[in-house]
């Protein structure tokens, strides 16, 4: 008898009625997760990941509806279920983790309390409750859990939010766990924790996946199975390695070449783009849904819609040409552009250190950091949350005042601590692109007007040169001039990035300060927008000062790297240097953390413990604590010192340079 999976989906078609109109987003999808199984749903944002999962677990909106199809678990199809047993079935049987767990998790209520409702709702006697809490929290690697339980979300880092999340979700022990980008956001090492703990408690408890993502490593290491979704269509499925190594729609080979390849950076090929943008949702489209953007596109396509080939084994792709798919090119084989970086220095760093809070409640998130920029380089900076990324970006840019005895100079003259003492000239010099354009772009405002005002702000044009620049401005970020009289609520959020990278650029800045800047973008989008960085860069002659916890993108764009910890720099080196090593054993850490598509693997290198507060750091080398390659008592009594190991790349560790670590053989990961 065959067994019943988990989860079936059969054609099912999800339209919402939007202002009277009725407009269709997902169409005919057809997909299945086995007992125990991991299942990965991948396309950009828009193409209708997320509203499959609402339909799984019928969470539409009120104006969302499944005309057709049946939605089946274990066996069961809930579109038929009145609102009791939906009820019932979303306490015992389905359970959904969120991308961003602090909205997930009610700010005003203490952590035990919260997870004490789930068992609470499963009908658990109520002297059970603290009990059962605190081993569902154990479950999810929370060491000291009845600490934790009383603490409110807030309190709590990201990575371990997403841990009670987990736990929530599967206190009921649910047959069925959807995972809506439960990773994004979070740092290189949280995030592998957070992935280590669901593999472990999917063979714990034999629960079934469906985990929706952007993150095409994330999806390599985690699923059995993928499904690549554009417009609304399900446009090819199959064995994760299958999809991965032997792509058969020209979708999915344009979203695993729009990746940073392994050891390439900007200067030897720019990044691969998909051309054009998603259709509008909704749209009626009587062939196939990407003929627009795909090379292999005749009229064929554009007239009949292609049926699922199957090339055996489950591999299923809607593509009349899919013979030809995984040979296909986007665009011309470019060359990258040369670095433009100079020996001439922009920006100088001495001992700069930035203390918060007063009297004895005091920490220093930074601590006499010292680092040149030049002229045209890109400097990386990596680290967890809480090393001072974004404290030293801040202090750069004087939102926030370094302490005293810091000393920053542009151009070789000193500027002042706090932005609102530094003259027009020194504020134009250095800008920064945030990483949520939704949060820095005035909503009221239309592109032109948020564009055109900065430039009056820091150039003082009148009224046609200004209208001239912005024009020449949008232009140059690939902007169209159809968008210059749009609010953000109409742009997707690759173009909203432009109009940020626009808006930075207006008084010709010496050094741009870019804060995450694609980490909530898709990658096809993020390539373009690297790209455009690039050739920015190149033509203007600046600097950039890239934050960021996505180590690819970090090597392709960077010409060297700085890793932070605890608010001290660890190490600095030209990129290529720092990633192969010999580097610091933290510097190793993070590396191996680092999920890949390309079959290759190496093992990881897991920290002891989560970062220590900055109010009590440790003695001697801050790192100490979690170092897997502690070589005895001089790393728990002596700072050490930061060490040129040749060649202008510093380690701070005790640690010889001839026996630091080096990047492991990467070994083909076996199905």
């Amino acid at each position: 008898m065959t067994e019943v999976p988990t989860l079936r989906l059969e054609d099912i078609d999800v339209e919402y009625r939007v202002r009277g109109r009725v407009r269709k987003v997902l169409r005919g999808i057809n997909l299945e997760v086995g007992r125990g199984e991991c299942y990965g749903l991948v396309g950009e944002s828009g193409c209708g990941k997320s509203t499959a999962a609402y339909a799984v677990l019928r969470y539409l909106p009120r104006n969302g509806s499944v005309p057709r199809g049946r939605v089946l678990i274990n066996g069961e199809d809930l579109l038929g279920f009145d609102n009791a047993r939906l009820r019932e079935l979303r306490r015992k049987s389905v359970a959904m983790v969120y991308q961003d767990p602090g909205k997930a998790l009610n700010p005003s209520i203490r952590i035990g309390r919260q997870v004490e409702e789930v068992f609470e709702l499963l009908g658990v006697p109520k002297a059970e409750w603290r009990h059962r809490a605190t081993d569902i929290l154990k479950k999810v690697r929370i060491a000291d859990p009845t600490s934790v339980m009383e603490r409110y979300p807030h309190q709590l880092s990201g990575g371990m939010q997403q841990r009670v999340a987990i736990a929530m979700a599967l206190a009921s022990e649910p047959s069925l766990l959807v995972l809506d980008e439960p990773t994004t956001g979070l740092d290189a090492t949280v995030e592998a924790d957070v992935l280590d703990l669901i593999e472990q408690l999917r063979a714990e408890f034999d629960t079934s996946i469906l985990f929706i993502s952007h993150n095409l490593g994330v999806i390599a290491r985690m699923c059995d199975r993928v499904g690549v979704l554009y417009a609304g269509r399900l446009v090819e499925q199959g064995r994760t390695a299958d999809i991965f190594s032997n792509p058969r729609h020209p979708y999915t080979v344009g979203l695993l070449r729009c990746l940073p390849q392994r050891g390439r950076s900007k200067t030897v090929a720019p990044l691969v783009t998909i051309p054009g943008f998603l259709p509008t949702a909704g749209a009626d489209i009587p062939g196939c849904v990407f003929a627009e953007r795909c090379p292999l596109a005749d009229e064929r396509c554009r007239r009949d819609d292609p049926p699922a080939h199957d090339m055996g084994q489950g591999h299923f792709s809607r593509c009349h040409y899919h013979e030809r798919a995984a040979s296909l090119t986007y665009g011309g084989e470019e060359a990258g552009i040369s670095a433009a970086a100079t020996e001439r220095k922009i920006l100088e760093l001495r001992d700069v250190s930035k203390t918060f809070g007063r009297g004895n409640m005091t920490f220093r998130a930074l601590n006499d950091i010292t680092l040149d920029i030049m002229e045209g380089e890109t400097l990386g900076i990596v680290g967890e949350s809480g090393s001072g990324k974004t404290t030293l970006a801040r202090s750069v840019l004087g939102l926030v005042p370094a302490d005293g005895g810091s000393d920053i100079r542009l151009d070789g003259n000193k500027v002042s601590s706090l932005l609102r003492n530094r003259s027009q000239s020194e504020v134009k010099a250095l800008q920064i692109v945030f990483q949520n354009p939704d949060s820095a772009l005035n909503r009221s405002h239309t592109v032109r007007r948020m564009i055109g005002r900065t430039i009056s702000l820091l150039t003082g044009l009148v009224r046609a040169a200004r209208s001239s620049r912005v024009v020449e401005l949008t232009r140059a970020v690939r902007l169209a001039d159809r968008y210059l009289d749009m609010r953000p609520r109409q742009l997707s959020g690759g173009l909203k990035q432009r109009v940020a990278i626009a808006r930075a650029f207006s008084g010709d800045p010496r050094v741009v300060v870019l804060d995450e800047p694609t980490s909530a973008l898709d990658v096809s989008v993020q390539a373009a927008i690297l790209n455009l960085l690039v050739e920015l860069q190149a033509s203007k002659k600046v600097s950039y000062v890239f934050i960021s916890h996505d180590l690819g993108v970090v090597r392709y764009l960077s010409d060297r790297i700085a890793v932070l910890y605890l608010g001290r720099l660890m190490e600095i080196g030209r990129a290529e240097d720092v990633f192969s090593g010999p580097h610091h054993p933290y510097t190793e850490a993070l590396l191996s953390s680092v999920p890949s598509v390309d079959g290759l693997h190496q093992e990881r290198v897991k920290l002891n413990g989560e970062i220590p507060s900055a109010m009590h750091p440790p003695s001697g080398c801050v790192f100490h604590t979690r170092c897997v390659r502690k070589i005895g008592a001089i790393c728990e009594t002596e700072p050490p010192p930061l060490d040129d190991i040749g060649g202008g790349h510093l380690v701070r560790c005790h640690i010889p340079a001839s026996d630091l670590p080096r990047a492991a053989e990467e070994k083909p990961v076996t199905a």
